[in-house]
């Protein structure tokens, strides 16, 4: 289900490892149904429509799964809000991806489950919602609960739920579709950081790996982890050898050149999906950065 304002970059991190699950095993194994509020054109967060076969009203009683990817606790009325607790039957799974999560949350569908939302809104649903035991890790799966912050750590989770249904060897075959080194569960730190490394550094890198599209400052991210922004810039300079805002403009750049060589989306698009306000900062940062502008990327 996708809710206009939503991620297109969260809602295809979930479900292209389904469809590509299935290429790969030469079977049948998802069959995705997009719903809407209506049988119509939803627009994203990029101004991108994404078409609704049914609403959600109509939704086939026959769901193994419901996806949900939407901007916020806002994006849904109360009466859409009922819809999804009825459609919340025992051995359905509900998966929410960024927003997603929050709205979930909001609809009471959290409650008493391990979850994890957006990290900007962690502590407002916290406060909230008690009884949802939140979590900082990019995604958690807790019994038929899915849940992520949104972007790319829907791509793992989803690939998690792949090797749980049909089995490591194709979970790993998906995963190396994606380019990906391997399929990397919820609880474990970012590669490339070596045995030790405190665990708010671990944290601080997964938030900035969750948070691409709207990244978060320096203060923000002290705050989330409960440190203050000095002690952050001394933990980024002593295992990192460089300071938050330098390494989390790193990690949004190089995310933007996968993009531009992988996906024939427009530049304009890949600069909103990784967090710049115009498309001339993003060149300008682009061309800074790797010595060439996005165009030229595209044309290398």
């Amino acid at each position: 289900m996708v809710l206009p304002g939503f991620s297109l970059l969260a809602e295809a991190c979930a479900t292209e490892p389904l469809t590509v699950a299935g290429q790969l095993a030469a079977a049948p194994l998802y069959h995705l149904i997009i719903l809407g509020p209506t049988a119509q054109p939803v627009a994203s967060a990029s101004g991108q429509g994404l078409m609704a076969e049914c609403s959600l009203v109509q939704a086939p009683d026959d769901l193994d799964m419901l996806l949900v990817c939407a901007p916020g606790a806002q994006a849904a009325d109360e009466a859409l809000r009922r819809r999804l607790v009825e459609l919340a039957t025992p051995g359905r799974l509900i998966v929410g991806v960024g927003g997603g999560a929050e709205l979930l949350a909001h609809a009471g569908l959290l409650d008493g489950y391990r979850a994890t939302v957006p990290w900007s809104r962690l502590d407002e649903v916290r406060l909230a919602h008690p009884r949802i035991r939140l979590s900082s890790q990019p995604f958690e799966i807790d019994r038929e609960r899915l849940t992520c912050g949104g972007g790319t750590a829907a791509l793992d989770m989803m690939m998690t739920l792949v090797g749980r249904q049909h089995g490591s060897v194709l979970a790993e075959r998906v995963s190396a579709h994606f380019v990906l080194e391997r399929v990397r569960v919820g609880e474990e730190p970012s590669p490339g950081l070596p045995g030790g490394t405190p665990e708010s550094l671990t944290e601080a890198l997964a938030l900035m790996e969750a948070n691409i599209e709207e990244p978060l400052t320096t203060a923000e991210l002290a705050e989330h982890l409960g440190i203050s922004r000095r002690q952050l810039e001394r933990l980024f300079k002593k295992h990192l050898r460089a300071v938050p805002s330098r390494y989390y403009l790193d990690l949004r750049l190089q995310r933007a050149r996968r993009l531009l060589r992988e996906s024939e989306r427009p530049a304009g698009d890949v600069a909103m999906m990784t967090g710049f306000s115009s498309a001339a900062h993003f060149s300008t940062a682009y061309r800074n950065h790797f010595g060439l502008t996005p165009r030229e990327e595209r044309l290398s």
